[in-house]
């Protein structure tokens, strides 16, 4: 769904080595790395490898061959536009063996840490400004109060720290996931940074959606306008965790073999959302986890540690989602609450709004709506439990019933006795269990 945010501002494309900003030596070993590993000889073949531009691809190339690591092969390759060929020497084979030794990281050329801050300011998610009607738009498929948009509204806008608490059952995931939708637009995410000569991979097929971009032609005279092919163009990430979030999640890790390392979850969710399911169920304590990030939720920096130990910043722009079943007070102090931006209650809904959801989870699932199950739902089996409604029971009764409808034999349908069969599995009765 696209928004009517503007476009994000595109990375603008090096125009040379100079532009690079990264350790000429680090280029090189990653040039005789990825021509090693990957075995291509064009200028063409190569700087598709290093995601550069070929001008500064041949740059490097030159430069390999003023130190005796490259050679040209002497022949010219008729399928790619007659370019001259380039093979490793014997000093260019052992330079790449040693490198793979200090790091196998080869491909995509990083992009330095401070060059990366200035596209997280380019996209960021307090850039974003979120209509009514775009997020309702987005939460079309919940029935929720006016009152509830009139909270979470600014609370997305603002790109600050949400709290969601209440009752379990009452949609706050799908109200996460609707807040996502509502983003809509795009940002560029790095392949690879690099800090201190050390490489750190953030894109992730498995966090980031990468959205289709036209591809340059290289022969056209019309160029179009390009962006830095070490970024991927991605919807706004999203990073869903819940009871399996511990705080060791949040830190760069270390692949030993490889040398090399990989952005944690929350730098992986810049520039988009980063949910907290069910907080309060993971091992870690509620406060220890919102100790945590208290720095990059007020300064908008957060701070990384590699093995040797030294410490530095990196952006912190994310949209952190807190989920809980717990009433806040219960799980948190009084300093750690005033540190979260907007706290919002999610209860359940009125009897009004959970007929309307019941009647469309029926429609939607084909089970003809009876008034007489409907009232005997209302007058008999709710005030049970103190007529308390959860927008997960219309499915959860509806589900019940069809399955008993298949069963049977019988027809999708609605009565009394279905629906005392469906609410007796919808809670479990309270009793003492001789072991």
């Amino acid at each position: 769904m696209n928004m009517q945010n503007t476009a994000v501002m595109a990375p603008p494309s090096p125009k040379g080595l100079q532009e690079m900003l990264l350790p000429i030596v680090m280029m090189r070993d990653i040039l005789l790395k990825t021509i090693f590993r990957k075995n291509v000889e064009m200028v063409s073949e190569i700087a598709e490898a290093l995601c550069l531009p070929t001008q500064v691809t041949q740059e490097l190339v030159d430069m390999a061959r003023e130190q005796r690591l490259l050679q040209a092969t002497g022949t010219l390759n008729a399928n790619n536009g007659n370019e001259m060929g380039y093979q490793l020497t014997d000093a260019g084979k052992a330079r790449a063996l040693d490198a793979l030794a200090q790091s196998e990281y080869f491909g995509a050329m990083p992009v330095p840490l401070e060059v990366y801050r200035e596209q997280v300011e380019r996209q960021s998610i307090r850039n974003i400004q979120i209509t009514r009607d775009q997020l309702t738009k987005a939460m079309g498929h919940l029935i929720l109060p006016d009152s509830l948009l009139d909270h979470l509204g600014p609370a997305v806008s603002a790109g600050r720290s949400i709290l969601m608490y209440g009752p379990p059952g009452n949609g706050k995931s799908s109200i996460s996931n609707g807040i996502r939708d509502a983003l809509g637009d795009h940002v560029y995410v790095p392949r690879a940074i690099e800090y201190s000569g050390q490489v750190i991979t953030v894109y992730d097929p498995i966090v980031h959606t990468a959205v289709e971009v036209e591809a340059d032609d290289p022969t056209s005279l019309r160029r179009k306008k390009r962006f830095d092919s070490r970024y991927v163009c991605c919807e706004r990430p999203t990073v869903v965790t819940g009871g399996e979030l511990q705080l060791s999640m949040l830190d760069l890790v270390y692949n030993p073999t490889a040398r090399t390392y990989q952005a944690p979850l929350q730098l992986k969710s810049t520039g988009g959302i980063f949910i907290v399911d069910d907080l309060g169920r993971q091992e870690e304590p509620p406060q220890a986890l919102i100790n945590r990030w208290i720095v990059p939720l007020e300064e908008g920096k957060d701070i990384l540690g590699l093995q040797s130990g030294e410490k530095f910043e990196v952006p912190f722009d994310t949209l952190v989602i807190f989920s809980t079943n717990f009433h806040p007070n219960e799980i948190f102090d009084q300093a750690a609450l005033r540190r979260i931006f907007f706290k919002i209650k999610i209860d359940g809904p009125s009897q009004e709004n959970f007929l309307k959801i019941f009647a469309l989870v029926a429609r939607k699932k084909g089970v003809p709506l009876d008034e007489a199950s409907l009232v005997h739902l209302l007058k008999v089996r709710y005030p049970e439990i103190k007529n308390v409604y959860a927008n997960y029971q219309p499915v959860f009764l509806i589900d019940q019933m069809i399955s008993i409808c298949e069963f049977e034999g019988i027809p999708y349908q609605m009565t009394p006795d279905l629906i005392d069969r469906a609410w007796a599995n919808m809670f479990v009765k309270d009793e003492h269990i001789v072991k």
